[in-house]
């Protein structure tokens, strides 16, 4: 999810688009939506903790390093929260230091609040500069839905991010576009509008990641009734995930971040 506002968006389209909505159906349906849309672009949204570190180390000196990175969108940087320990990040390395494994897990994220599938690419970038990570979580979708965009051309941009990521070694877990029908800050039917949207982005993400050779935890499946039966999952803003909501997301996707963790040890 991110801290651009989406409803601003999806207003946007429905502007240009109301006389032929198919979504709407009638353009009376279309002015509904477009109404709601302005309401949800005048919300106030949860922003950018300018002093959260995006680097840590959680774990014993003398476990086996695990150097572990996030890729993506507000997701990755934990907005939402004010406490590393309560990002999806933070959660994360303090269930590989306390698992099984035990690992001593260098944390740090190159996520940008707002992020489409198209600036991964960059972010890759700044992932391989210096010591090379050893798996990497991408987590992205989210304003790619709220934007509209094809879902295959942002599956595109998504599956040449994984690839390249496992040309360079890297282990690659994608969360998908999360359940943006349950998001309490938009109202349904627009609530609705987005969910479908958002669906359409993660099954395209699910081929697209599998085809590059990395691999795919469906966010929106495995953990939207969660958020839709439960406020607390969200921050203050009602868009954003809270602690407890990164927390559903870090243990869906602990299983393949532990698993592609095994492999980088096997090395």
């Amino acid at each position: 999810m991110t801290s651009n506002v989406p409803g601003g968006r999806v207003a946007g389209w429905l502007a240009r688009t109301a006389a032929a909505s198919l979504l709407a159906g009638t353009l009376g349906g279309a002015a509904v939506l477009a109404g709601q849309a302005v309401v949800a672009r005048s919300r106030r949204y949860a922003q950018p903790e300018l002093g959260l570190a995006l680097r840590a180390t959680v774990g014993r000196v003398d476990a086996p390093p695990l150097r572990l990175v996030l890729l993506g969108d507000s997701s990755a940087v934990g907005v939402g929260v004010d406490r590393l320990g309560d990002t999806i990040g933070g959660q994360l390395a303090e269930l590989l230091a306390e698992g099984p494994a035990g690992r001593r897990v260098r944390l740090s994220s190159v996520g940008v609040s707002g992020s489409r599938s198209t600036d991964l690419a960059t972010q890759v970038a700044r992932a391989l500069l210096g010591e090379q990570p050893d798996v990497a979580v991408v987590l992205i979708g989210a304003n790619d839905a709220t934007t509209l965009r094809r879902p295959s051309d942002a599956a595109a941009y998504l599956g040449a991010a994984v690839h390249r990521l496992r040309q360079a070694g890297v282990e690659v877990v994608v969360g998908t576009c999360p359940d943006l029908g349950a998001v309490p800050a938009i109202a349904p039917p627009l609530r609705q509008v987005v969910g479908w949207v958002g669906r359409q982005v993660g099954r395209a993400q699910i081929k697209a990641v599998l085809d590059a050779g990395g691999t795919v935890v469906d966010l929106a499946a495995e953990t939207g009734q969660v958020f839709r039966a439960d406020v607390g999952t969200f921050c203050h803003d009602g868009y954003h995930p809270s602690a407890d909501g990164y927390r559903v997301w870090a243990h869906a996707l602990l299983p393949a971040v532990a698993a592609a963790a095994a492999v980088t040890q096997r090395r």
